[in-house]
């Protein structure tokens, strides 16, 4: 009987073999001189996935290294005072050699780390990433995306110009409307009447604070909790198993797809810097208390909470002698809520389901109908409250910089309104049954 010919390693197994060698090569190196070998080995030749979602964690981490490096530029320049924090921002647009790109690049740097924290946040939940052993690096994750939007509206702030001034004065209104507490918490930012101190305070915890916050939890989050547990892995991909992972070593495999991934990020940031004007602060004038307020959309990240103050009429409970403003405090309270349910998500899913197993292996969202058509119920009701911010009654001067995503007829945009409040009841649970019976039929 003829003895087979032997068949030829794949190219994936070649790769797999030669980055084995080469992070074993690495390792020896290391260790005969500066005696790491015990440490590195192991950690190089740790296992990671292949599939390109694993990736966007990495595009939010290298978006906030842009952040740091942009935003220390920015300080070098900008003056954070009531009188002077407008001037210095058209200053750095206009006078300063790269100011403009390097400011854009900041801005940008912003929207896509809040992107990417919400599309991993998105893949973690649909796959089921958070479950146990991974419930604190899930909490972590959720305090990253609360600290990256209250740190993007600091920065829509710190201008100072018209939109950034509205804002700020409806932060204030917020803050007003909380019983008993909201006249110290105004008082403690703005150090009295609007908009008192609030420039140099809001510089203060947009620079310090809130960074030095994110530069501790980052670090933890993608790398100290990463590296100590095996990686997860959507299931039929090689021969993984609950107990098993598959994949490619950090050095060269996952290494080369980081780096790769850090230019990528930084090409197409620099892309948008340098082809797309946004914000341009020097066009609609600084903000003047009393003035009008722009009529424009605001930034996505900011949407949310604008259009639920626009859908919630302007109720005003009165209890006892206080006055309580409901329109302004329900909407903060739907937003404090959220980010409630999302801190304790992974342990109502545990006592709901009674699974308490380790899960390495992530779930097809069809594998977890329930979950899945609660996710997408979740994103059809704040969907519902952004779009309130697409339309408005004002256009606005014709030549204002900033303007609404559609224009109506007044008496259109008051049915919008209504019909946006009717929405908002009914098409979460209709997304939540078409969602559920989608998954099960796939199932």
């Amino acid at each position: 009987m003829a003895t087979p010919a032997p068949t030829r390693p794949t190219r994936r197994e070649r790769l797999t073999a030669g980055s084995a060698k080469a992070a074993a090569g690495a390792a020896g190196y290391l260790d005969d001189r500066l005696g790491l070998g015990r440490w590195l080995g192991p950690n190089l030749r740790k296992l990671f996935p292949s599939h390109w979602s694993f990736l966007l964690g990495e595009l939010a981490l290298y978006a906030f290294v842009m952040l740091l490096l942009t935003g220390t530029f920015l300080t070098f320049f900008y003056k954070p005072t009531l009188e002077e924090a407008y001037a210095s921002v058209v200053a750095i647009s206009l006078e300063v050699r790269g100011g403009l790109l390097v400011r854009q690049l900041h801005h940008w740097s912003a929207t896509v780390f809040v992107l990417a924290i919400v599309a991993h946040m998105l893949r973690v939940f649909f796959t089921g990433a958070f479950r146990r052993p991974r419930e604190l690096t899930w909490m972590l994750g959720v305090l990253l995306f609360a600290l990256a939007l209250f740190e993007s509206f600091l920065g829509l702030a710190l201008p100072l110009d018209r939109l950034g001034g509205t804002g700020l004065r409806q932060a204030d209104s917020l803050l007003l409307a909380i019983p008993l507490a909201g006249t110290y918490l105004s008082a403690l930012l703005f150090g009295g009447g609007f908009p008192g101190q609030a420039i140099p305070r809001i510089f203060v915890t947009h620079v310090l604070l809130v960074p030095g916050l994110l530069a501790a939890v980052v670090p933890l989050h993608a790398l100290i909790l990463t590296w100590r547990q095996k990686h997860t892995e959507f299931r039929g991909r090689g021969p993984a198993t609950e107990s098993k992972v598959s994949g490619g070593p950090f050095f060269p495999y996952f290494a080369v797809k980081n780096g790769a991934t850090m230019m990528f990020t930084f090409a197409a940031l620099a892309a948008l810097a340098t082809l797309v004007t946004v914000n341009p602060v020097w066009l609609p004038g600084p903000y003047a208390p009393g003035a009008p307020a722009p009529s424009a959309q605001p930034f996505w990240f900011s949407g949310v909470l604008d259009g639920a103050l626009r859908l919630l009429p302007a109720w005003q409970i009165n209890v006892g002698d206080v006055s309580v403003q409901a329109g302004l405090l329900v909407p903060a309270l739907v937003l404090g809520g959220f980010f409630a349910v999302l801190l304790g998500y992974p342990f109502a899913e545990r006592r709901l389901t009674g699974d308490r197993r380790s899960h390495h292996l992530l779930d097809r969202p069809a594998e977890a109908p329930r979950r899945t058509a609660l996710g997408v119920a979740v994103i059809t009701f704040f969907t519902v409250i952004w779009a309130a911010t697409w339309f408005s009654a004002d256009p606005g001067p014709a030549d204002a910089p900033y303007t609404p995503l559609l224009t109506v007829a007044p008496d259109t945009f008051t049915a919008i309104l209504y019909g946006l409040r009717v929405a908002v009841f009914v098409l979460p649970p209709l997304a939540y049954a078409a969602t559920l019976a989608v998954c099960r039929a796939r199932r």
